[in-house]
């Protein structure tokens, strides 16, 4: 008998008894404290300890400025960018998305916008290698040329 048909044969009385296929029943519980639960969305953002009057909310928010330079920077030609700006941004960016998962209370948001400040350097500084390997390239096709004509 194959292993596969012991596993449907041992998975029978579940199925028989179809817990799998019963709707969840879901209950609503009261608190005892009234209105507790009917806060709005804007009071409980105001009041969260990663709401919109800390700087778990605003960091993020203003660190999002940095990603967008990064990506506009996509359309300079990688002759004009800095390798050292763009492995700094690289590294903070790498460093602080793990911190964010570290701290209490989480932040997601200033992890999700170092995770792309991370990502936006990574691809800036492979466009800087590969421009660097490219002149490597033509100045010695270049050195070539002039000791092929000496």
């Amino acid at each position: 008998m194959s292993p596969s048909s012991n596993f449907f044969r041992a998975a029978r009385p579940a199925f028989r008894a179809r817990q799998f296929f019963r709707p969840k029943q879901t209950f609503r519980f009261q608190s005892t404290a009234a209105g507790e639960g009917s806060e709005s969305w804007t009071r409980r953002m105001w009041n969260s300890p990663v709401g919109l009057k800390t700087v778990h909310f605003w960091a993020p928010v203003m660190k999002w400025a940095l990603v967008l330079a990064g990506i506009s920077d996509f359309a300079r030609p990688a002759g004009n960018l800095s390798l050292t700006q763009n492995a700094a941004l690289t590294t903070t960016g790498i460093i602080w998305t793990r911190w964010c998962l570290i701290i209490k209370p989480k932040n997601y948001l200033l992890a999700a916008v170092n995770f792309f400040l991370g990502m936006v350097g990574v691809v800036q500084c492979t466009r800087i290698m590969l421009w660097k390997q490219s002149q490597k390239a033509l100045e010695a096709e270049a050195e070539a040329k002039v000791e092929e004509v000496v």
